[in-house]
């Protein structure tokens, strides 16, 4: 094509082919370039001096590489000649060599532009191109939509946005194909890759650009676990599925339209402040709670009975480390194992009495709050090698409370330490706040047979945790069966939980207490984190190293940046966990929490019973244990009594019943 003003000969440019074959260049390009958004082609058009870009998609160019020539194509095109109102002769598209005035809009040009002229008797007529196309400025094509889309009333309307999916006022664009299809400017034109650090004020951050997405189909959503949003914590509902989002692939980002572009919008509606408060800014001060339990734990080497118990000095009468703790009715002596003991004993006594110590797949845990004892002093039962007793207690667990008062999971009565609940065998019975099952000592009150594990007998009143920073989370006592815990995404449904009374988020007390920031497992020799999100540029599937099964990174993980190996909480407590496969979907209905379900369970006991003739061993079940010997159900992912003697094995609640 050739023009008036210039003076080689133009070719017309596709944008949309141009960018589909700069995708497939892109393709194998450095990953540093994900790092920085990309810029958007635009250009300055030579006649209506406005923007060239993609949602015009057609432009002209001139042939020559070396000239900055760019056309809009309707402004190419428009015809020679024009019959107006204003003038009863046609005007003929002409370059005038003076400044002049355009007779439509009396905006004055300069010399060289081209206009639509005619000249009769004196009467000079010139008419701005940009007059002449103007209806073609207001027709679009958009990446979203197959069909061009007009805005073909230029005063505000109320309407809904098919792009964010609100009802609101402005200038829309629509199909005149499909009905219904109305896109609001403000979001029709927003950039197509962002940095989200920039758009809302640096509130939340992300590595990579997030890059606008026009669907997000349900398939989508379930193959990424169902992700919610990152501003708004909100969910991608499925009938949402057709709103437009911004996201990052790579790390499992995902944002509402709104929310990503809260700080650049003009509308109310847009305000990140709606969801229930900003993290960032502290509601507590320090010096009026000095004794602020701050969770998680650092390691498995802290619990909360350290964390009260540890600084307060301990029994120091004792000869040749020998001491009798008759308080907690123990039926063998209990000696106390320090550093001088362990150097004075026997080599074969040394290896009996080897701390907690997963890297080696040493087990040894409390007696008293079932939490790993991984440290010296410590008491261990003085019993024979033939009699097999496997009790331990931590030192600072010699000093527990013997009663609590008001109690918020049983404000009526007393509860009193016992180191045998008496709930028949074993030992064993549910805590009446965490609901797990528990064969440790109970704070308890026989009268209304209520039973709390100690931990969550000694849980404070106040806490923070690291998935809800800066904000206080109070003890909540009612049940929520609408509210899912901040760590595991578990319906919170029993009474007691940890929630912020300003943000109405919630955590369960097993998920608090349970769940340490690292963790040390023999399959990985760094350290794993605690994770409560997708980890940045994880290149790969997530799957737990012990169970083997799939891992959803929106739920509360155990993961090695070093090595790319991630844990589910589960599976994470116990040393033997890839023997017993822990992570199975019988343990992990909606309304339990994530935590390990035998966490406060000390295997490997053993019990001379009346009801069978050998030695049982208390264990969890697994796949080769088979079936029960009474029920014939399968004994795997359950508590069991296994004969050390012979084949019989059975249901622990089995053997109640025998």
């Amino acid at each position: 094509m050739k023009v008036l003003e210039h003076e080689h000969p133009l070719k017309l440019i596709d944008l949309q082919q141009v960018k589909n074959e700069d995708v497939e260049e892109s393709e194998e390009d450095d990953e540093e370039k994900d790092l920085v958004p990309q810029d958007e082609f635009s250009c300055i058009c030579k006649r209506c001096d406005e923007v060239i870009n993609e949602y015009y998609r057609y432009y002209y160019k001139c042939t020559n590489d070396l000239c900055d020539f760019y056309l809009h194509k309707f402004c190419a095109e428009v015809p020679t000649t024009l019959t107006h109102t204003s003038h009863p002769h046609p005007l003929t598209v002409s370059k005038l060599h003076k400044d002049w005035i355009c007779f439509y809009r009396q905006r004055q040009h300069k010399a060289d532009a081209v206009c639509y002229f005619t000249f009769d008797f004196c009467w000079v007529t010139c008419i701005d191109v940009n007059c002449v196309v103007e209806v073609d400025k207001r027709r679009i094509y958009h990446p979203s939509h197959p069909h061009p889309l007009v805005s073909p009333i230029p005063s505000p309307i109320l309407c809904l946005c098919q792009a964010c999916g609100k009802t609101h006022k402005g200038i829309f664009f629509l199909c005149t194909t499909c009905p219904y299809f109305t896109v609001h400017t403000d979001c029709i034109f927003l950039p197509k890759s962002l940095l989200i650090q920039e758009t809302t004020n640096g509130i939340f951050r992300h590595t990579h650009p997030l890059t606008l997405s026009y669907s997000f189909p349900e398939a989508e959503q379930r193959a990424k676990y169902n992700p919610k949003c990152r501003v708004c914590n909100g969910r991608f509902n499925t009938y949402m599925e057709n709103f437009w989002i911004y996201k990052c692939e790579k790390c499992i980002y995902y944002v509402h339209l709104d929310c990503a572009t809260s700080a650049s919008r003009r509308e109310p509606f847009m305000s990140i402040l709606s969801i229930g408060g900003d993290q960032n800014v502290k509601n507590f001060e320090d010096v009026d709670y000095p004794n602020l339990l701050r969770l998680p734990f650092p390691d498995q080497t802290y619990s909360l009975s350290k964390h009260l118990f540890f600084k307060e000095p301990g029994p120091t009468t004792y000869v040749t480390a020998e001491v009798s703790l008759q308080h907690f009715n123990h039926e063998h002596e209990l000696i106390l194992v320090d550093t001088e003991s362990i150097r004075s004993t026997s080599l074969k006594f040394n290896e009996s009495i080897m701390c907690h110590n997963p890297m080696k797949k040493i087990q040894l845990l409390c007696n008293a709050c079932v939490r790993p004892i991984t440290e010296t002093p410590f008491y261990k039962c003085n019993a024979s090698e033939d009699e097999r007793c496997n009790f331990a207690l931590h030192e600072w667990c010699t000093r527990l409370p013997t009663k609590i008062d008001n109690h918020p999971g049983h404000p009526q009565h007393t509860l009193f330490l016992m180191s045998n609940a008496p709930c028949g065998f074993f030992n064993l019975y549910d805590c009446g706040v965490c609901r797990l099952p528990c064969n440790g000592y109970a704070y308890g009150c026989v009268r209304c047979r209520v039973y709390i594990d100690v931990n969550c007998g000694l849980m404070p009143e106040k806490i923070t945790h690291e998935s809800h920073p800066n904000h206080l989370l109070s003890i909540v006592d009612k049940s929520l069966d609408n509210k899912e815990c901040l760590v595991c995404s578990k319906l919170v449904r029993y009474s007691l939980s940890f929630g912020c009374s300003t943000c109405n988020v919630h955590i369960h007390p097993a998920c608090a207490l349970l769940v340490p920031r690292t963790i040390r497992h023999p399959y990985d020799k760094h350290p794993m984190h605690l994770s409560y999100l997708p980890i940045e540029n994880h290149k790969s599937e997530y799957f737990c190293e012990i169970c083997e099964e799939e891992l959803n990174p929106h739920k509360c993980f155990y993961h090695c940046d070093m090595c790319s190996q991630s844990v589910h909480i589960e599976c994470a407590p116990l040393i033997l966990q890839s023997e017993t496969e822990t992570h199975s979907a019988k343990y992990q209905s909606r309304y339990k929490s994530k935590v390990y379900w035998f966490s406060n369970v000390k295997f490997g006991s053993i019990h001379k019973t009346p009801n069978h003739p050998h030695p049982l061993l208390l264990a969890q079940g697994i796949a080769n244990d088979g079936g029960c010997n009474v029920c014939f159900e399968e004994l795997r992912y359950e508590i069991i009594l296994r004969c050390l003697e012979c084949q019989f094995v059975i249901h622990e609640r089995c053997f109640k019943n025998t």
